[in-house]
């Protein structure tokens, strides 16, 4: 009977050391778990950190292209200034190169008036034209540097 006992010993010894290891093999199981849910979230914060890297680089190229913008003008602080010309040769520096003209024709009083618009402003000049009325569209062109078909007869408004 001696033996006996130290047999269930020996059995109860070996269902200790096995429970042990189920509790260690669960508790693997979840570390394993937690890090494989680190990894995802890392991988998912390098990809929120790329992204944000990048729209940052966006807005920076946006800041520069408004800021060094000058072949569209920019309303966004208002409307255009109008600058009134009294002399044609003040009138004829200030809008060379506009992006539109028009022209307004007073025929009875021999005069007219030209609106530019260039860099968000609108350029006017009201005066006497040449001799030749049908020919005032071709001299602005010339005069202007700016190719017929951006001059019409007309009015430039604001609003």
């Amino acid at each position: 009977m001696a033996g006996k006992p130290s047999k269930d010993r020996a059995l109860e010894a070996l269902d200790f050391v096995i429970s042990v290891l189920k509790e260690h093999e669960k508790d693997l199981d979840r570390l394993i778990n937690k890090l494989g849910q680190t990894a995802i979230s890392s991988e998912k914060v390098e990809k929120v950190e790329e992204r944000i890297s990048s729209l940052q680089t966006e807005i920076s190229n946006l800041i520069k292209l408004v800021s060094t913008s000058r072949e569209t003008p920019i309303y966004a602080r208002g409307p255009p200034v109008i600058v009134r010309c009294k002399k044609w040769e003040e009138f004829k520096a200030l809008a060379a190169g506009a992006d539109t003209v028009s022209i307004s024709l007073k025929e009875t009083e021999r005069t007219f008036q030209a609106d530019a618009l260039k860099e968000g402003r609108v350029v006017a000049y009201a005066g006497k034209f040449p001799e030749d009325a049908g020919l005032l569209k071709v001299w602005l062109s010339k005069e202007l540097g700016v190719s017929e078909e951006k001059i019409f007869e007309g009015v430039l408004t604001i609003g």
